[in-house]
């Protein structure tokens, strides 16, 4: 489950994608029309690679099989650089691809993938069946440019053996839960901490899901307008100085955690215990039995900060496209549909660990035997679970808020200075 989960990290940390020179050769003898006796082969070229390119290569033949009018040929081509610089050039080598829900509104602005609403009806896809948060994701201007094979949302995972030593339950509220993390961290005599409260996988995906946590929103209430200073981001990131800067010292809490071994490792910090609890997503349901089995471990929804907000989460999505040089949509678009389906959805989203975005698929037994998996998928029904707006400045303004972000967590500027800053920046979007 690493690649999967490192695919996600790419995600969460916000694509920086470059434009390089790349050769089409490998790719360009897999995609064109077949004789006109025989089926259209169309490409599709797909950035999972490893266990996750298998079960993808599985759902490839499964549609095979189903039909005779179209042959899709997988190609595993994790690069999103030679992806992007296909999709630009005027002979694309590909036909349908995958990426994340955050490419969406700077690639359909751009005109390098193409509206699916037309070929979405024609091949009877239900877009209502989609999770509200994650369908926002796939839309620019009015129309549908992708579709999200996969979710993710984020929840409070914990450590129950270390919660038992200390005589706590899971906290209920976020001055619990702040409260919890003071009571769980462990400092040695020099005041350099051995255990912490809670972990930090990805410091851009903890600030903005706090930011929602306090009712604050981080693309204004028509979705399309950066709003960094909302006061429950304020609030959310003055949540984090207070309960972890203010605590324990911005400097101990970096030297704790340039010293943590590898995410989603044996080593992993909070497989180890070094970690009392980390708020993260469900592809660690599947991992841990595979790499930790012996951890104790439970989870529950992000503590809410008002009774309002409760089961706030942030959801995040692996999308699917066409690109807008392929040479043959409707194929493509067919065989999207077919991804979509809930067979095919299901099949895949059980291989990667993942959470299936359509909403019909969330109660199905065949998750059931996945440890503590139906609480991140509860999530996903919340009128609470947000996702980034994808918009034509999110690339930009993701990356903004990134270093603002780290500046948070280092010290070096105030949530109000750090926010501001990247407020004054994004009016050149």
């Amino acid at each position: 489950m690493i690649t999967a989960a490192t695919k996600r990290r790419t995600a969460v940390r916000w694509f920086a994608l470059g434009v390089a020179a790349v050769s089409a050769v490998a790719l360009s003898g897999c995609s064109g029309s077949g004789s006109s006796s025989g089926p259209t082969t169309i490409t599709f070229s797909y950035l999972w690679s490893g266990a996750e390119a298998k079960a993808l290569e599985k759902v490839i033949a499964d549609f095979n099989k189903s039909q005779k009018a179209i042959k899709v040929v997988g190609v595993s081509s994790p690069d999103a650089q030679k992806q992007l610089t296909s999709m630009s050039s005027s002979n694309g080598s590909f036909d349908i691809s995958d990426n994340f829900g955050n490419t969406v509104g700077s690639w359909a602005s751009k005109g390098i993938i193409a509206p699916l609403d037309d070929y979405l009806k024609s091949d009877g896809v239900d877009t209502s069946q989609f999770a509200p948060s994650a369908l926002q994701q796939m839309k620019y201007d009015g129309k549908i440019y992708a579709l999200p094979i996969a979710v993710h949302t984020q929840a409070l995972m914990y450590n129950k053996d270390i919660f038992q030593k200390a005589g706590l339950q899971p906290p209920t509220s976020m001055d619990e839960l702040a409260a919890d993390i003071k009571k769980l961290t462990v400092r040695d005599a020099g005041g350099n901490i051995t255990q912490i409260g809670m972990g930090n996988p990805s410091t851009s995906t903890l600030m903005t899901t706090l930011g929602y946590v306090f009712g604050g929103t981080w693309d204004g209430p028509d979705n399309k307008t950066p709003t960094p200073t909302d006061p429950g981001n304020i609030k959310g990131l003055n949540w984090y100085v207070s309960t972890f800067n203010d605590a324990f010292g911005a400097d101990k809490v970096a030297a704790f955690s340039s010293g943590l071994g590898q995410y989603m490792s044996a080593q992993d910090p909070f497989y180890t215990g070094k970690e009392a609890m980390v708020i993260d997503g469900e592809w660690q349901a599947v991992n841990i039995p595979q790499v930790a089995p012996n951890l104790h471990w439970g989870v529950i929804p992000i503590p809410a900060s008002d009774s309002s907000l409760a089961d706030t989460t942030q959801v995040s999505t692996s999308t699917l496209f066409i690109p807008s040089n392929s040479k043959h949509k409707a194929e493509a678009a067919t065989f999207l549909a077919y991804m979509v389906g809930d067979k095919a959805m299901t099949q895949f989203t059980l291989a990667l660990g993942n959470l299936p975005s359509k909403t019909n698929l969330l109660d199905s037994s065949a998750y059931q035997d996945i440890p503590n998996f139906s609480v991140w998928l509860n999530l996903l029904k919340s009128e609470n679970a947000h996702a980034l707006s994808s918009e034509p400045y999110s690339a930009q303004y993701a990356t903004d808020l990134g270093a603002a972000f780290d500046d948070v967590v280092r010290g070096a500027q105030t949530p109000e200075q750090a926010m501001q800053s990247v407020a004054a920046k994004a009016k050149s979007y």
